[in-house]
Order: C-alpha cells, then structure tokens, then sequence
C-alpha cells in the first residue's frame, strides 16, 4: 500500500492505534458495557478523523511515486511594441506557441506614462493581468473603474462584449508600470456569457515557504504544499503560482494531470528538470511542459534569487479562431463579432459614443 499525504498516513496510523486500543480494552475485565461504550467514542473519533482527511485529499502532494513533466520547448520572449507606445515580451501567441489550450496570449508588459491600451473592446476569452509593479487603472463602458497594485490582480470575463481601457497609473517617480497579462480561452458554451470583473488583492493571496524557508509560493489560483487558494476567479480552470526561489532552493511542484502547464522565468535563473533531463532557463524564456507527468522539478542553483510564475489549465477540445480581441470557434461568429461591434448591439451597445476618462490623455 502506497500512501501519499501526510493526512493518509495520519490516519492509518490513528485507525491502527484505536483498534489495537479497543482489542485490548475488550479482553479485559472492563464492565460488559464499556466495551460498546468505548467502541462507539473510537468509531465517532474516526468518523470526525475520515471527514477531516477527505477535506484534505483534494491537495496533490509529490512523492517517491510522482513522474517528473518532461520540458517540450524553451524559449526566450521577444521585446516588441504593442497598443500605443507599450512594450512587451510575448511568448504564448507567437509562432512559438500558439493556442496553447486554453492559453492564447502571454504578455510580459511595460508601460510607461504617456502609453498604454486606450479604448478597446473583447469578446470570448477571459483576462488575468497580474501587477508586479506599479499599478493599473482600468474603466470600461459599464462604469467599471478602479485601480490595482503591485502583486494585485485583475479577472476580466469579456463574454458577449465588452470595451474598455487599460492606462498607467501614474506613479510618483515616473517609473514604468510591468506586471503580466494572460489570455484564457472559455469553454464555448460561455462564449456569450455576461462580462464580470473581479480583484484579487495581494493581501487575499496566501503563500507557503517550503525546502526549509528557501522557498516561497503565492498561491494566486491552484494549490501548493497543502495550501489552497483563496477562490475560484476564472470560468476556465487555471493555476498561477508565483515561485521565489532563494540560492539552493529546490521544491517539486504537483499539477493536475492532463493540464497544459509552463512557466514564465521573470528574474535570474533557475534549473528545470533533474539530471540528464535538466535545463537551466534564464530571465524572460517560456518553459513549455509535455502533458505527461505529475510533478516539475524546480531549483536555484547561482547565488542570486529566481522568480518565475508557474501555470497550468485544463486545455478546451475546441477550435480556436481569433480576429485580434475576439476569440471564438468559427469564422462565421468572428464575422459577427465584427459586425456586432461596428453596429453596437448583442452585447456591444454601450460601446456607442463611449469614451473612457482615462483614455483621454492618448486622444489629445
């Protein structure tokens, strides 16, 4: 018998005890009623036990038994220009890597005061943008607005449609605004479904140190070393982790089977894979993972610290056909889209005669 979690061999170990202690108390000289007695208090003990450990055995754990994911491709983001005077390094969404399901854009942004994304409308896919430094300020056509920070996250469902900007918050000392944005395909029964918004704030989104406190891991969406996530934010089932690994941290991370999954190396290096299978990665590469596998191996092996955000989906068995921000199945609905868009209806008719506040400063 293999066990897999702490919680599964907290467990045996606690059935065992409470057995053996019944058998022993029953072949004493107790009164004839304190074996039933006793017994009833064990089992309700072990009741509360089981129900306490199914609780925990939705955690995925690694262990001797655990397969290591096998690295399909590693390459570096290119820096290219994007709205209006942005910069970004693109990695999903290139000919690298395209419709990595249910992945379809990975932006790694900078943008500076007097750029950014003005008035742009979406319709079929999901955005998370993650702030790593800086802040954001966002307003669409439904009176949506409001601002997010360094390690702050936003959830946009686009749905049926929507049309907003997203501008630089302007910081203090001037300094460029980066963070990441990824685009997520929904499933295409939601492709229509009502546009939503939510904030994740970096006070909400808990962390574990593991490998003895040479390690660090928000659990943005996911799960990690018994840590859950505070909540589901996107339609699509999705992990983002971000991962600081200290000189000489190693950590095995579990992913659900089946996921596509990479990461994104956002500062230094570090080290994919074990042995003969490992690769050191440097800053701004996409780590593509094959689908097989349970686990990928990280470490830091220089003497400076790595970050990297590791992510995973569950991929869509669906076609994919994108006309830049609408992303749905068949050309005929992306021709809808368009003509939905230009006509203001099915979803885009506050998009009439709409100007966002904050887009002002690139109309002028």
């Amino acid at each position: 018998m293999f066990l897999q979690t702490p919680t599964e061999k907290t467990l045996l170990t606690a059935t065992l005890t409470a057995l053996l202690a019944l058998l022993l108390y029953t072949s004493s000289s107790a009164p004839a009623t304190a074996p039933q007695l006793f017994k009833t208090s064990i089992l309700g003990s072990l009741a509360n036990l089981t129900a306490s450990a199914t609780q925990q055995n939705h955690f995925l754990f690694a262990n001797e038994m655990s397969v290591p994911r096998a690295i399909r491709k590693v390459f570096l983001a290119i820096e290219q220009a994007e709205g209006q005077g942005a910069r970004v390094r693109r990695s999903i969404g290139t000919p690298n890597l395209r419709n990595f399901s249910p992945f379809l854009m990975l932006d790694h942004f900078s943008i500076k005061p007097g750029a950014g994304f003005p008035d742009h409308p979406h319709r079929g896919q999901e955005t998370i943008t993650y702030l790593l430094q800086g802040g954001v300020d966002h307003e669409d056509f439904a009176g949506n607005k409001g601002t997010i920070y360094a390690g702050d996250l936003q959830f946009l469902t686009a749905g049926k449609g929507t049309m907003h900007a997203e501008m630089p918050h302007q910081n203090p000392d001037g300094s460029a605004n980066v963070g990441l944005q990824l685009w997520v395909d929904l499933p295409k029964e939601l492709k229509f479904c009502d546009t939503r918004y939510r904030d994740l704030r970096a006070s909400e989104i808990p962390s574990v140190d593991v490998d003895d406190g040479k390690a660090t891991i928000k659990v943005i969406s996911g799960q990690s070393h018994g840590v859950d996530s505070v909540k589901e934010l996107a339609y699509t089932p999705v992990w983002i982790l971000d991962v600081l690994l200290r000189p000489g941290a190693k950590i095995s991370q579990p992913l659900p089977h089946g996921w596509n999954a990479f990461s994104y190396v956002l500062e230094g290096e570090a080290v994919f894979g074990k042995g003969d299978a490992s690769k050191k990665v440097e800053q701004y590469h996409n780590v593509v993972f094959e689908q097989e596998g349970d686990i990928v191996d990280l470490e830091n092996t220089s003497d400076k610290d790595a970050r990297l955000v590791l992510v995973a989906g569950t991929p869509l068995d669906q076609p994919v056909v994108q006309y830049g921000p609408f992303v749905l199945n068949t050309k005929e609905q992306v021709y809808q889209a368009l003509s939905d868009y230009q006509t203001f209806s099915n979803g885009f008719e506050r998009a009439k005669d709409w100007e966002s506040e904050i887009g002002k400063t690139m109309r002028h």
